[in-house]
């Protein structure tokens, strides 16, 4: 099965406090997203000024290229797939495109590690600690937090170069993970832990499944976080 990766960046900017939770500042615009098909073409997808200059946010005609799209290449077969995606990317290219019944079917579909990991865990792991603990060697260009402060700040090519790294690094883990049958990954305390998996499951198989132990965290995280929008 053909694989392509996906990601966002938003645009909207606010400093988070330490254990703020981001969906207080929710809904979320868009800035640009990116679209990796491996072996096959990466593509950025931002709305442009009259003048050839990126706009603030992907307007709604563009929002609904690129769910047409995603949902074009799933039926083809490709298997899609982002990182902590049901939660974040396609909730908002849904909210983006005023389509949210298209981005619930792609959803329930979408190959999402990170959702796989929680349900297997019971806790969220980042892409970037992932990718360490698999072995994949990557250079975050910025962090996160700072690219709607770039975008904003008008430097879009270093945030449209920063959204293209995370979709390859995306396809690098998801490959490693597949290979190893594992997801591996450094710890909060800076140590190597791994969880065997099989093969990596849609989100509608995951769904089924039941909640892991949470009783030993002072605070755990409701599977409705993830995929209570569906």
């Amino acid at each position: 099965m053909a694989l392509l990766t996906f990601d966002i960046e938003i645009s909207n900017e606010f400093n988070l406090r330490p254990g703020e939770d981001l969906e207080r500042y929710a809904p979320f615009d868009i800035s640009v997203a990116a679209t990796k098909v491996v072996d096959g073409e990466e593509r950025l997808w931002l709305t442009k000024a009259p003048n050839g200059v990126p706009c603030m946010n992907l307007d709604r005609t563009h929002a609904r290229e690129l769910l047409g799209y995603l949902e074009a290449m799933q039926r083809e077969g490709h298997m899609l797939v982002a990182w902590n995606g049901l939660s974040f990317d396609l909730r908002w290219i849904g909210h983006a495109a005023g389509d949210m019944a298209t981005a619930r079917r792609i959803a329930l579909k979408l190959f999402d590690p990170m959702y796989q990991f929680f349900k297997l865990k019971g806790f969220p792991v980042g892409l970037a600690k992932v990718g360490e603990g698999m072995g994949i060697k990557a250079t975050k260009l910025m962090d996160g937090a700072d690219a709607p402060k770039q975008w904003r700040a008008g430097n879009h090519k270093a945030v449209c170069d920063y959204v293209i790294g995370d979709v390859r690094l995306t396809a690098d883990v998801v490959r490693a993970i597949v290979q190893a049958r594992r997801i591996s990954w450094i710890t909060m305390k800076g140590t190597p832990s791994s969880v065997s998996i099989q093969r990596l499951r849609t989100v509608e198989e995951c769904m089924r499944d039941p909640m892991p132990d949470q009783s030993w965290m002072s605070d755990p995280l409701q599977e409705s976080k993830f995929s209570g929008w569906l």
